[in-house]
This record gives C-alpha cells, structure tokens and sequence, in this order.
C-alpha cells in the first residue's frame, strides 16, 4: 500500500558506534550493510529518515594509545574518523551524518541525563579499591592488570580471568600483578565511584523486554540475568581519562558506556540543529517518532538493560526496538590475521566492488542472531551467478535490440501483462521481507523472479525471432517488456546494491529510489546505451585480498614495540632454559576425537585426544577461536608428559600448543598430513 501524508513515519536508525581505536573490516559492514538496507528501503517507501552512527571516542585504551603514537586523543580520534567516514562511505552507507562522542552536543546530554537520575535518586556512591599505577599516577582496568593466574599458576594472565583455565577471580587475587601500562607494580587505591542502582528500573526493564521491542532469543537471554539479579552500574572513572568530567565532580569521569549510547541522540541533535528542526519531539516519552538501534550481540548489555534505564530515568523515550544481529565468520572459522581472513575494508576495496559483499551479506542476513559466514568461494559464486548470471544478464540480453532496431525506445506496450502483474503482485511481500530484516528470504524471492524473466526471454528468443521480418514489432515488445522486468528486479535491490542500482539508473534513464514507481511499465520510453554493470570475481582476485591482508599484518607486527618506562623496545623473551631441561619435554602427534564446552568456562574446551592407542583428556583455552565441532578429526601436538594437573573443572593430563596473540586469533599446531597419533615431534 503506497504511503500518504497521514502514514508517513518519522524514524531515527542507528548503527553501533565503532570504537576510534582502528580501520573497519569486514566484520563491521554486517551490521552497516543490515542498517543501511533498512534506512535506503523506508526511504524509497516514503518515510521520513534520520539514519544516523558516530565514532565512539572515549576510554583509556584511546588516551593511553595516543600518548604511544605522541598525539592528543582529540588529533587521533579525529583522524580516525575521517578514515572510518571514508570506508563507510566507499561501502555506500547512506548515513544522513557521522559524528563523534567527542561533542558538544554528546556532553551536554549525558551531564543532562547523569543530573535528572541523580536528582531522581538513582545514582548511588561507594567507595571501591582498585590497582593503581604509581608510574603513570592512575587507576588501571583490569584488563590493564596481568599477573599469574591464582588457580592454575599461568603466568600473563588478565587480571579479571584466565584464559588457561578459563576461571574468573577478583583482580585482587592475581599472583605478581603488573601493569600493562608501565610495567610497574601496582598498589591497591581506594577511591570514591558512582553507580546508576539498575534495580530501581527493574519493573519497567521486565515491561519494555517483554512488550516486542527485542528478539525472542535477546529476551530469553535477558530472562537469565533478570533471574541472577541486576546489578548496580559503575558509570565513573578516575582521572587521568580520556572523557567528559562529571558534573558536581573532582576527577571523575563518565565511563565510556555512558556516553556512547548518548552518541546516538547527540547526532541527532546536531542534525536537527543543522537543518533548523525541533529535536524535542524525536526524544519526548509520548512522540509518535520512532527510534531503532542495530547492534551486534556483544553489546546486548548494555543496549538493553543500561541505555533504557537511563532514558526512563531522564524521562525521554525510550526505544521501539534493538535490533540484534550474529558475528561474521570467514570460511567458517573467526577472522583470522594470519590466515588473512581479518580484512580490513580499505583492503577489499582496493580489488572489488562494495556492492558484491553488500549482496552477499544481504542474502545471509536474517531476523535472528545467528552468526553468517563469508564463504569465500560460495560468495564469488552466488554474485556470478545472481547478479551478473541473472539479473543484469537480463538486460544485456535485451538493450541491443532496442538499440539497433528500435531506436533506443521501448514498445507502446507490453508483450507479456500478465508476468509484469506477476512481478508486481510480490512487491508488496519483499517489501514487508526486508521491513522484517530477513533479507535473505526477500532475496530467494527477487532470484526466482529473475529465473522467471530469463525464463521468458529465452522461450521469446528474441535474437532467432529478428531474422523474420513478420516478427519485429513483437521483438520490440518481448525485449521492452524484459527491460521493465530488469527495472523492477532492480528497484527491488537498489536498497542492497546502491552503486549498481545507479549505473542501471543510467541505463534505464530512470530512477530507482521509489518503490511504487515500477506499478507503471515504461512504455514509449527512451533508454540510453547499455554498458556492463557489473563483473564477474574472478578467484585470483580474492586471493590477492588474502594475500594483501597477511602482508598488511607482517607489516605491523615487524614494527610492533612495547612500551617500557618511556622507552621503546623489543617484545622481551622469557628466560632461558638449558638444552637438558628442553629435552624432557616430550611432544606427541594426537588426534582429537571428541571435544566438548566446558560448563561455566568462558574460555575453555575439553579436549579428548587419541596418543597413539592411549587416550587423554586436557584442557585447553581455545574457545575463542574455536567450534568444538570444527576440531573433531583434526591432529595436533601435545607435551605429553606433563603431570596432570587438578583444575577447577576437572582433571587435565596435558597440554596441547598453540600459537598467536590470544582470542580470536590462536591456533593449534597442526602437523604435517602424513602423521599419526603417537609419532613423537623432533
């Protein structure tokens, strides 16, 4: 149904910010090509967007990473803005305007906010000990304190939890704590933080996750932590930090979660100031506006628990849903910078066209969370085959004869009404498809229309039918009406592939940004000359993406340095051992024949292992980086006469070994094919 003036929809969508701290990959264009989509198709169906994203600027990695780089957060965070803004819009994401959590605007609406929950009695103060850096004078996250593990004795570990034994501890209880700042010995501090007390906004969390406004998976997971008890937010920060200082504060500063989600409306703001509209009605509790957020499902937390609470508590509305997507795989296992699978988006579009990962994305993307993986050889096949293979192949077939014949003009009317109504007849459907964020259904359908067109050409075979002069006019007619069908087809996917929709554009001498405008053929219409609108991927030129992405990680890590005392050096080695004390380590070829998740370990697999007719079970904090299922078969190396160790879990009689700097990217070692379980590795 097209859309009048008393149906028109005031809507603000938002894309997750990305951190300034790095280049954009590939991983990052899922959530930018799914909000992207949705904006381009709610303005070709009529309504009135504000599609809008910034760059989360704030937090100690920026500050302390700038100090590195001998720059001031504000010249780093701009200038990595400016490259995100670059990338975002090679990719043809469409946003409306790309700001910074570094504003005015941002500043003002979080003390705003942070002043209304505090004078409603929702911000609480308690007084916390954490480490402090006596080098650098301040506080350290966790994540900036290592030492050795408590219950399993590794060493360089986080001093939230361990990554060999997966278990979770105080940071108080982490054996020779450093910090990774400076390389000192850190001292307990205490100091004076504030928190939002999230239990006073527990009935209206319980209300607004149970009224539609998020999947049914996010609410069963949110059921859980409901369950386990919400917990009072630290929301503060000690100086020095790279933020906005707290209103009503000494040295305190706004965590970077509480001001990024503010980014959102912050944005909003400078448009509306921009454009010399009311911001007031986008953010009042009783506004017909809408407000919806993309977001990947690592940041679930805090989209759906914190950022409505603060909103309820400054009395502005809160959202009408949170959109969650799954991560991105690269041939079926976690990016990987090694393997070259890590790409950055600069990288991929040194070789290809935006529109060919925008497609393929499009055709993966559903309503849930479920992960999608960019198979590399099925996404070079699926663009040959759908887009070059049949949707623009439907006008090549057909702009020649126009031209030569007929003057570059299409028929006075159509040679087949009936399969135009057709395709009309769906248009409403895959509107509602993409409106429901299951691309990959509005897709399936738009292909088997275009199977469907190719179909008719090839029964009409228009070039067999030229050679009889009795025929022409119904050439004319077949070719005009495969024209139309090609414009519909595209109007369809001007949303997913914006920068071929524009070449048809030319093409067609016609607009594609209206999704009612097909409901009338072009008839007695004049189109330009046809010129190939897009190309095969050819394999060769994903393997120099491949390639190029390995290069660009060799080229860092041969720079990379730490930081010691002021003073640059190279990556230290752990101290030496003697050749005899390296003798008796005894490393076996296993064969891993089960392996399983481990309950209540966030980073741990058990590992069931063939040793050559002996059988072991160890433990091994790969979870990150691996499916239980995608080891199953596979061999490795193991020291296999380690003493078994009692951890938390269970009981591990080895150690297998494993390379790179941790997460997502770590591997197993994998010996050569002809090896067998048992074989010792010399």
């Amino acid at each position: 149904m097209q859309i009048t003036a008393s149906s028109k929809r005031n809507i603000l969508i938002t894309s997750a910010l990305p951190y300034a701290s790095g280049s954009l990959h590939l991983g990052h264009f899922v959530e930018h090509s799914q909000s992207d989509i949705w904006a381009r198709l709610l303005r070709a169906r009529g309504h009135e967007v504000k599609f809008l994203c910034a760059d989360d600027a704030h937090g100690t990695p920026i500050m302390l990473n700038a100090e590195k780089q001998g720059m001031t957060p504000e010249a780093m965070v701009d200038a990595i803005r400016e490259e995100h803004w670059r990338d975002l819009q090679a990719f043809g994401i469409s946003y409306d305007h790309y700001h910074s959590t570094h504003s005015p605007e941002n500043q003002a609406l979080v003390s705003e906010i942070y002043l209304k929950l505090k004078a409603a009695g929702h911000i609480e103060s308690k007084v916390v000990e954490q480490y402090f850096d006596p080098e650098k004078s301040m506080f350290l996250p966790d994540r900036f304190v290592k030492g050795t593990c408590p219950k399993c004795g590794t060493e360089d570990q986080y001093s939230d939890g361990c990554e060999s034994c997966g278990s979770t501890y105080d940071s108080t209880e982490i054996i020779n704590p450093i910090s990774v700042v400076s390389g000192a010995t850190p001292v307990m501090k205490e100091s004076k933080h504030l928190f939002v007390n999230l239990k006073n906004f527990e009935p209206m969390l319980k209300t607004w996750v149970d009224s539609g406004s998020l999947q049914e998976e996010v609410s069963n997971k949110l059921a859980e932590w409901f369950e386990a008890g919400l917990q009072s937010w630290d929301i503060s920060r000690d100086a020095p930090y790279f933020g906005f200082q707290i209103p009503e504060e000494e040295g305190k500063y706004f965590y970077v979660w509480m001001d990024a989600p503010v980014g959102y409306l912050a944005c909003l703001k400078y448009v509306c100031e921009q454009n010399g509209e009311e911001f007031a009605p986008w953010i009042d509790p009783n506004t017909e506006h809408e407000m919806y957020h993309f977001i990947g499902k690592d940041i679930l937390y805090f989209h759906s628990l914190f950022w409505p609470a603060m909103l309820q508590g400054a009395n502005m509305k809160l959202p009408n849903a949170v959109y969650v997507h799954g991560f991105l795989t690269v041939n079926g296992t976690k990016m990987s910078k090694s393997r070259g699978t890590f790409i950055k988006a600069s990288t991929y579009l040194e070789h290809l066209n935006p529109d060919y990962l925008r497609y393929y994305y499009a055709a993966k993307l559903s309503d849930g969370l479920v992960d999608i993986d960019l198979n590399m050889e099925d996404f070079r096949q699926r663009v040959n085959s759908d887009l070059v293979g049949k949707v623009v192949n439907i006008a090549s077939r057909c702009a020649g004869f126009i031209k030569k014949k007929f003057n570059s003009t299409l028929s006075t009317e159509l040679h087949n009404t009936e399969l135009y109504a057709e395709f009309l007849s769906h248009s409403e459907e895959i509107a509602q498809l993409f409106e429901a964020r299951k691309y990959n259904a509005a897709i399936r359908q738009i292909m088997a229309l275009a199977d469907k067109a190719n179909q008719y050409i090839a029964d009409m075979a228009p070039w067999v039918a030229i050679k009889d002069e009795n025929k022409q006019e119904e050439v004319h007619q077949v070719c005009s009406t495969g024209i139309n069908l090609f414009r519909v087809l595209m109007s369809w996917l001007a949303p997913v592939i914006p920068f071929t929709a524009s070449k048809a554009e030319t093409f067609l001498n016609v607009e594609l940004n209206d999704w009612y405008a097909i409901n009338e053929p072009l008839l007695s219409h004049k189109i330009n000359q046809f010129k190939p609108l897009i190309s095969r991927i050819e394999a060769e030129t994903l393997d120099k993406i491949i390639e190029q992405s390995k290069q660009d990680l060799e080229a860092t890590t041969s720079t990379k340095k730490t930081e010691s005392n002021g003073q640059l050096e190279a990556d230290p080695i752990s101290e030496e051992i003697d050749f005899d004390a390296f003798a008796k380590v005894d490393l076996r070829v296993v064969k891993i024949i089960d392996a399983q998740h481990v309950e209540k370990a966030n980073k741990l697999l058990q590992l069931t292992l063939d040793l050559g007719g002996v059988t072991k079970k160890v433990f091994a904090g790969i979870k990150s980086a691996y499916k239980p299922e995608d080891l199953i078969g596979k061999h490795t190396v193991m020291v296999a006469n380690l003493a078994p160790r009692k951890m938390r879990f269970g009981v591990s009689e080895g150690m297998v070994l494993a390379a790179g700097p941790g997460g997502d990217d770590l591997y197993i070692l994998e010996p050569h094919d002809g090896a067998q379980p048992g074989m010792r590795v010399k």
